[in-house]
C-alpha cells in the first residue's frame, strides 16, 4: 500500500468504505484514532484533547465507535459518545462543549454495508487538509508494521445517560435557539427519518414546537438505513402526505444533513425550491444582505432565474457541501446549499443540518401564513437531460476544435433560458453532457449531438 493510496483516504467527506475493510478496519480505525489525539495535542498544546464523536444506526457503528475509543483513550485524550445522533448534532457538541473535535460515524445516504469517519473541528468546519495528511502518514506507518492490537484495548463503557444528556442538549438548542419563538400549532408533518441518525431526534423537536407529527421509517435495525425511504427514496412520504391530508411531508438522509420536502398535493420541493422559497424569506425580511445564495453548477437554471426575477445573484461553485461553505464565507452571503437538499445558513451552522433546514422553511411558512405549493410560486424548474460518454482519455474540452465549437453554438441557441454544463466524471472514464433547457425534445437533441461529436473527437 504505497502513499498515493493514503494521500486519498480523506475525501470531501471524510473516510468512507465499506466497513471491515481496509480503511474501515479495526487496526486502522484504532491508529485514526490514537494519531488523531496526538495531532491534536500537538496543535491546541493541550496533553488531553477533548473528543465526541456520535454515529448513526448502521450495525457496524458500535464497534467502529469502540476501536476510535480505544485509539483515543491509549493517547490519554478526553473522549465523550452522544450515541446515535446527526451529523450536524456531533459538529454542535463540538462548538458548543467545547471539543478539540468532533466525530461523526456515518455514510450519510450509502447503504448500511458501508460507513464512514468525519471530523469536525470546534467552529464545525471539517478537519482541515494539513491535520489529515499527518493523520494519513500516521495510518500508512503503523500499519506497515503492524499495531499491537493489546495495547490499545483501553476499553471505555459508553454510559446511556451520557448519550441522552447530549441528545437533549442538541434538542434544546433547535427548539430555543433556532426555533425560537416558532409554534407550529395545528400543522401536520410527515417525518421520514430514513431509519437514520435523526430517528428519534426528529419527531421530538416538531413535536415539542406543536406539530402533529407523523413518522415513518423511523425504527433502524442497523440494516434497514436508507432502505427504499429517507430522501433518495420519496414515494412512501408522498402518499402518507396525500392520505393524511399533511401540511408537508419531510425525508432526511441516513445523517439528517439534508432534507427534501414535499408539499400537501404530493409534489417534491427540492434543494433548489428550498433555495428559492428562502432567499424570498430572508430578502423580504432584510436578512439576506448581500443579495446573493451560493449554490452549485447542478443547481438548475430555474433557480438563477427565478433569483435573478428578485435582483438576486447565484453564484454557482464545484459540486460539494466543502466549496459551497468556502464561498459562502467568502463572500459574506447568507445562504447556500445543494440541489441534494444540503443547505447552510452560516450563522447558524457551517455545517448542513436537514432540522434547522426544516425549521426556517417552517417559519417561512408560519410568518408568512402561505403554503408550501404558495411559497414555491416564482421557481419553475427547467427540463434537463444528462447523457454520459465513455472515453478513453479525458482531453481538455477546449483542445477539442469539434467540440468547442459545437458546445458555442449550443449556448447560442439555448441563450439565456438554458445551460450547458461539460465536465468529465472524477472517477470512472466518462464525460458527462448536461443541457437545461425550455423544451425537453429540443435539449435531448442538442445533447445527443454533443455526445456524439465528443465521440468521435476523442477517439480519432
Amino acid at each position: 500500500m504505497g502513499p498515493n493510496k493514503i494521500n486519498k483516504l480523506f475525501g470531501t467527506d471524510g473516510i468512507r468504505g465499506e466497513a471491515g475493510k481496509f480503511p474501515l478496519d479495526a487496526v486502522t480505525i484504532r491508529v485514526l484514532g490514537k494519531s488523531l489525539a496526538r495531532r491534536l495535542a500537538e496543535r491546541t498544546g493541550r496533553n488531553r484533547p477533548r473528543i465526541i464523536i456520535g454515529r448513526d444506526t448502521r450495525e457496524s457503528g458500535p464497534w467502529i465507535e469502540r476501536e476510535l475509543i480505544n485509539g483515543i483513550s491509549s493517547a490519554q485524550a478526553e473522549v465523550l459518545s452522544a450515541g446515535v445522533i446527526t451529523t450536524p448534532g456531533v459538529a454542535f457538541l463540538a462548538r458548543s462543549l467545547p471539543a478539540d473535535a468532533g466525530i461523526v460515524i456515518s455514510a450519510s445516504h450509502n447503504p448500511f454495508q458501508d460507513n464512514g469517519i468525519k471530523i469536525f473541528d470546534p467552529s464545525g468546519r471539517k478537519l482541515d487538509d494539513q491535520t489529515e495528511r499527518l493523520i494519513e502518514a500516521d495510518i500508512h506507518a503503523a500499519t506497515d508494521r503492524g499495531v499491537d492490537a493489546s495495547s490499545l484495548n483501553n476499553r471505555v463503557t459508553l454510559e446511556a445517560r451520557e448519550a441522552k444528556a447530549f441528545q437533549s442538549r442538541y434538542v434544546d438548542y433547535l427548539a430555543r435557539e433556532v426555533g425560537n419563538d416558532l409554534s407550529v400549532k395545528g400543522l401536520t408533518i410527515v417525518v421520514d427519518c430514513a431509519n437514520g441518525a435523526a430517528f428519534e431526534i426528529a419527531p421530538q423537536l416538531f413535536e415539542r414546537l406543536g406539530a402533529r407529527v407523523i413518522a415513518i421509517n423511523n425504527e433502524p435495525d442497523g440494516r434497514n438505513i436508507n432502505l427504499d425511504c429517507g430522501s433518495l427514496h420519496l414515494d412512501l412520504l408522498r402518499r402518507v402526505v396525500v392520505a393524511e391530508g399533511a401540511d408537508l411531508g419531510v425525508a432526511f438522509d441516513g445523517d439528517a444533513d439534508r432534507a427534501l420536502f414535499v408539499d400537501l398535493n404530493g409534489n417534491l420541493v427540492d434543494g433548489d425550491a428550498t433555495l428559492w422559497i428562502m432567499a424570498s424569506y430572508m430578502q423580504s425580511s432584510g436578512a439576506l444582505d448581500p443579495n446573493s445564495v451560493v449554490a452549485t453548477v447542478m443547481s438548475n437554471i430555474g433557480l438563477e432565474i427565478a433569483l435573478q426575477s428578485r435582483g438576486i445573484k447565484l453564484i454557482r461553485t464545484d459540486v460539494g457541501d466543502k466549496y459551497v461553505l468556502e464561498e459562502l464565507l467568502g463572500s459574506g452571503a447568507k445562504l447556500g446549499g445543494e440541489q441534494s437538499g444540503h443547505i447552510i445558513f452560516p450563522k447558524l451552522s457551517l455545517a448542513g443540518d436537514g432540522l434547522i433546514t426544516t425549521l426556517q422553511l417552517l417559519r417561512a411558512m408560519r410568518d408568512t401564513d402561505r403554503s408550501l405549493p404558495d411559497l414555491t410560486k416564482g421557481f419553475h424548474r427547467y427540463p434537463q437531460v444528462l447523457v454520459n460518454v465513455r472515453v478513453s482519455n479525458k482531453k481538455p474540452f477546449d483542445e477539442l476544435p469539434s467540440v468547442k465549437r459545437q458546445a458555442s453554438e449550443t449556448e447560442r441557441k439555448l441563450g439565456d433560458r438554458g445551460r450547458l454544463l461539460l465536465r468529465y466524471s472524477g472517477t470512472e472514464p466518462l464525460a458527462r453532457v448536461m443541457i437545461e433547457g425550455e423544451r425537453q425534445e429540443e435539449i435531448d437533441r442538442y445533447a445527443a449531438a454533443l455526445a456524439d461529436t465528443i465521440r468521435s473527437a476523442l477517439d480519432a
